[in-house]
């Protein structure tokens, strides 16, 4: 019963801290982008919606490759993708974005509300909250501070949401077949590496004690 009534004042303690410091910067999210986004569920995951609300069943993390906060938003922030023709069928306008960016310093940015759809991961984008770390490459590897935001963000996310699965972007076609799995075109896959093993496994450890289902082995 101590170690029960232990774990709860733990989450809520760190849901309390990460949500005061949670900075709002939002991206635009204008009527093109959740037109957009509408036709993103339509055509991809085969939902037809009135609402880009989603509901939350994983967390994905990831990195940017991008040195700044102000680079990573700076792409994120447009509604279409860089160089989108509207005349091409089925090919989607939609930018890439996240709901959450931590800076190499730990501060945590919320572009955009935490249950509106974003397109940042193939096939799972209709049940996955991003968060996204600045950096990522061998000259700007993940911090620490980045690693402490990560670990109290999850946790703030797994309290207020009936999160199920904690994985990294290099994870997410081990999801096919699995029926969160709703991507349409099988064509449609990129490689990732992100974010490294190693900084996964130290949000992980720290996140246990809420039981994130294993990821599906291939």
């Amino acid at each position: 019963m101590k170690k029960l009534l232990f774990l709860l004042m733990t989450i809520l303690f760190w849901s309390c801290s990460i949500e005061k410091r949670i900075v709002d910067d939002p991206i635009v999210f204008n009527k093109q982008r959740t037109t957009l986004t509408q036709e993103y569920l339509e055509t991809r995951y085969d939902l037809k919606r009135d609402s880009i609300t989603i509901t939350p069943k994983m967390i994905v993390l990831h990195h940017t490759v991008l040195p700044t906060y102000n680079e990573t938003f700076a792409a994120f922030n447009p509604a279409t993708l860089p160089g989108w023709r509207p005349d091409l069928q089925n090919v989607s306008g939609l930018n890439v974005s996240s709901q959450f960016v931590v800076d190499r310093d730990g501060t945590v940015y919320r572009l955009m509300p935490e249950n509106f759809m974003a397109r940042h991961v193939i096939g799972l984008n209709h049940c996955a909250i991003g968060i996204e770390n600045v950096g990522g490459t061998p000259d700007l590897p993940l911090t620490k501070a980045q690693e402490k935001a990560n670990i109290k963000l999850v946790k703030y996310l797994a309290k207020k949401y009936p999160i199920r699965y904690l994985i990294g972007h290099s994870e997410y076609t081990q999801f096919e077949g699995h029926k969160l799995w709703l991507e349409v075109d099988e064509g449609y896959r990129t490689e990732k590496d992100d974010p490294s093993e190693e900084f996964l496994n130290v949000v992980r450890n720290a996140t246990k004690n809420f039981n994130f289902e294993a990821v599906p082995k291939n």
